[in-house]
């Protein structure tokens, strides 16, 4: 089995066992870590036990429960900086996940810069999440959103990302990893080149952190943004990291108590990044959930559990190959632990609800990116995705699904 390679640096049924919902449903295959990973008993007890022994405010209260809440909270800013290689816990914001923290930088930061005839330019393979922010500031302020082509492997080509740069681009935003044809983008040269420009970039680490090594003193990114539950987190729960010289510059998005250093019936005066952010009550119990996660994912090698997780998929690849009239989507050359696939004259919400007969988890539609789908002139694909609980197992028990699958529907 291929697990039996990593079982010195990577114990796949202990690490497995650490996970509630597979002791209560023993039979499912989750394949959709992409869309929202499992989440371990640590995660799970540390939400429970802030609710059941430490429940309170924060910030704002002198008495103990008050103020171990806050010290909860506060402690996870460097938690994440720990995770991502930031500098300065003032840089991290928490917001309810990657799609707010970028509306945030799309309205509180790029609005009042972007100007007639500016562009912003992300590539053909974003989430809605990184295209629709962008596209409705460009059309507000007349200014031109810019595409950047995948090519029939599915990957970005520097050369023509580097034609599309030029003093009229304000923004280059860009995920890390597709979440539909797992491609990883060369995100250092893309930073690298859109630096030399001084033009600021985002990326979207959504499908990344937590999974694949981070470091934000090599990216050297103006913007870094991903969710807590695609991390082992909880639902509810996002950073938006900013480098200093821009979190200067960012504006509330969302206004209220908690945010604020003095308010006048005439004027209001907030306090700085990130606590103008984070106006109201936040989720607390999720952001100490969150700061869990953190610790069960420093525990692990994520250059070993990466690999993990590739190997799974290209081993699921090669076993789909030999099926047939079932055509993989994308090949890039560097990819992650996501795959999506298409089985001929049968629509991907047909075969994602026999595989889900099987206790299958897939995803199936166009996964939040339809204008890619739309240009590969494919309504909708198969989406499997694997994490560290995952086994060959799950890849044997998915290939035979679709076997019968095929015999079903062509026999």
């Amino acid at each position: 089995m291929l697990e039996f390679c990593y079982e010195m640096a990577l114990p796949i049924e202990s690490i497995k066992s650490q996970f509630p919902i597979f002791s209560h449903r023993p039979e499912l295959v989750y394949l959709d870590s992409a869309a929202t990973s499992q989440k371990p008993q640590s995660v799970c007890k540390a939400i429970s036990d802030f609710y059941e022994r430490d429940n309170a405010n924060i910030h704002r209260g002198l008495y103990e429960l008050s103020a171990k809440a806050t010290q909860q909270y506060e402690e996870v800013r460097r938690k994440v900086c720990s995770l991502i290689g930031a500098a300065d816990p003032m840089s991290i914001a928490f917001t309810k996940g990657t799609t707010e923290s970028i509306n945030i930088v799309a309205q509180g930061f790029l609005k009042k810069n972007l100007q007639k005839g500016d562009t912003v330019l992300i590539s053909a393979m974003e989430h809605h999440a990184n295209l629709i922010p962008w596209q409705q500031i460009c059309a507000q302020r007349e200014a031109s959103l810019q595409i950047i082509p995948v090519n029939d492997k599915g990957e970005l080509s520097l050369e023509k990302f580097e034609d599309f740069l030029d003093h009229r681009t304000k923004m280059v935003a860009i995920a890390h990893i597709s979440n539909v044809l797992g491609t990883i983008n060369p995100i250092e040269d893309i930073i690298s080149m859109a630096h030399k420009r001084n033009i600021p970039i985002l990326i979207d680490a959504a499908q990344s952190v937590g999974h694949y090594p981070v470091d934000m003193k090599k990216l050297d990114a103006d913007f870094l943004v991903f969710s807590g539950h695609k991390m082992f987190g909880p639902l509810g729960t996002g950073v938006l990291y900013c480098k200093g010289e821009f979190a200067r510059q960012v504006d509330p998005y969302n206004y209220g108590g908690g945010s604020i250093r003095n308010v006048e019936f005439a004027h209001t005066e907030f306090l700085d990044y990130p606590y103008n952010l984070e106006a109201g009550t936040p989720n607390i119990a999720g952001i100490i959930g969150l700061g869990t996660a953190i610790d069960f994912i420093q525990q692990l090698d994520l250059i070993v559990t990466a690999d993990y997780a590739r190997d799974l998929c290209i081993l699921f690849k090669e076993r789909l190959r030999l099926l047939s009239n079932i055509k993989l989507v994308g090949d890039p050359k560097n990819f992650g632990s996501i795959v999506s696939f298409y089985v001929e004259n049968i629509h991907a919400h047909d075969v994602a609800g026999f595989l889900a007969n099987e206790n299958i988890a897939v995803r199936a539609g166009h996964h939040c990116a339809q204008p890619l789908l739309d240009s590969m002139r494919i309504p909708a694909t198969v989406r499997a995705s694997f994490s560290i609980y995952n086994t060959s197992d799950d890849v044997d028990k998915a290939i035979a699904a679709l076997g019968a699958l095929n015999k079903f529907w062509y026999e």
